[in-house]
């Protein structure tokens, strides 16, 4: 009975994942077919749509404005998470846990809601809509994601480590800069890399505070209403599907070696 029940556990796991994954792996297969119709049978195999994805003006502006966003959400939402995290693991004070389950908030509160309300904010005040108005929106949302990680690293920390660097002499900040900081850097880089990710395929925020700016996420909506533009849609995809696995395994695996390194689990949960 326990077998039967192990075998209905394996196959319910195969048909999820392929259920999950499936889409994302005809990506390839689109890019490279020659026909502009995404359907079976394929018509043959080409290159032309990724030549055409690098020719395109417009794309290669959306693709500079998301790494501008990506990199300066990243930083600032890393830099932000590595303070929350220091002082949420290694200082008491009153009301740390709602001040950081209210930081923590944009992780479960719809992005939607999180980008109508900041339009209505930075509107009201007067702000312009602009590139600089998505990287404070993509620094809100990805901080949560930047403080679980970080608060893993700075929680398994030995303090013992900081206290023997007291003992010598070293000042707070000396002690931090010189002990701490280099034993939680791959929970850093981990922060950095998930932080840039999430940013760089984040659509809602982009949709509603990009102005007249356009990203990569907003450039595909947009061009998903012309048949023709598909294909170049596919590769464009295909890039971006690699440039997110390699960046997430990057940070997964900076993670767990943080982990290990200050003696946690490396394959410890994030929270």
């Amino acid at each position: 009975m326990n077998r039967s029940r192990g075998r209905g556990l394996q196959a319910y796991a195969v048909l999820y994942l392929l259920f999950l994954y499936a889409p994302i792996l005809l990506l390839p297969i689109f890019a490279f077919n020659s026909g502009t119709i995404i359907a079976f049978p394929l018509q043959g195999v080409t290159t032309e749509w990724f030549a055409q994805m690098w020719g395109n003006a417009t794309l290669r502006r959306a693709l500079t404005n998301s790494l501008t966003i990506a990199v300066s959400a990243s930083i600032l939402a890393t830099c932000l998470g590595v303070f929350a995290a220091r002082a949420s693991t290694r200082f008491t004070f009153p009301g740390r846990g709602g001040m950081t389950g209210f930081i923590m908030l944009p992780m479960v509160l719809p992005e939607i809601i999180v980008a109508m309300s900041l339009l209505v904010v930075l509107l009201g005040l007067g702000v312009q809509l602009s590139i600089l108005t998505v990287i404070l929106g993509h620094t809100l949302i990805c901080m949560p994601y930047a403080i679980a990680i970080l608060s893993t690293a700075f929680s398994s920390l030995d303090r013992s480590l900081e206290e023997a660097a007291y003992d010598l002499g070293e000042s707070r900040w000396g002690a931090f800069r010189l002990v701490t900081l280099p034993l939680v850097m791959p929970g850093i880089i981990s922060a950095l890399l998930i932080s840039f990710t999430i940013s760089l395929d984040e659509f809602i925020i982009a949709f509603f505070l990009a102005g007249t700016e356009p990203t990569l996420p907003t450039y595909i909506f947009s061009q998903l209403r012309f048949p023709r533009a598909i294909p170049v849609i596919m590769a464009l995809g295909t890039v971006l599907v690699v440039i997110s696995v390699v960046l997430l395994a990057i940070g997964e695996y900076f993670r767990r070696r943080g982990n290990a390194r200050i003696g946690g689990s490396p394959t410890g949960g994030l929270m």
